[in-house]
């Protein structure tokens, strides 16, 4: 079983998007795309923004997403784009 689960990561990313509003992410497939997209940035040289301690990179993203360090922002619901923020650099992700 993937900890946290695909619900718990969209509560997570959803969290700050007000009542009322469509949610950033509605499928489990946006979290996996973002996530990859995450860790493959930490496979070509990219620091974990977490602690990894050993982790694969697509744990630690994971871990990152869980933890608020990156945020997946919606740029065009019609066209199901969504960028990753992280401190250093915006992503964008295509579905």
């Amino acid at each position: 079983m993937l900890h946290p689960s695909y619900t718990d990561l969209m509560k997570v990313v959803n969290s700050e998007v007000e009542e009322g509003e469509q949610p950033v992410v509605n499928s489990r497939y946006s979290i996996v795309l973002a996530t990859s997209k995450r860790a493959r940035q930490i496979i070509a040289g990219d620091e974990p923004l977490v602690p990894a301690g050993g982790k694969k990179p697509l744990s630690a993203a994971i871990d990152e997403l869980n933890k608020g360090e990156i945020k997946i922002l919606a740029e065009d619901a019609e066209e199901e784009e969504y960028v990753i923020n992280t401190e250093e650099e915006v992503v964008e992700v295509e579905e």
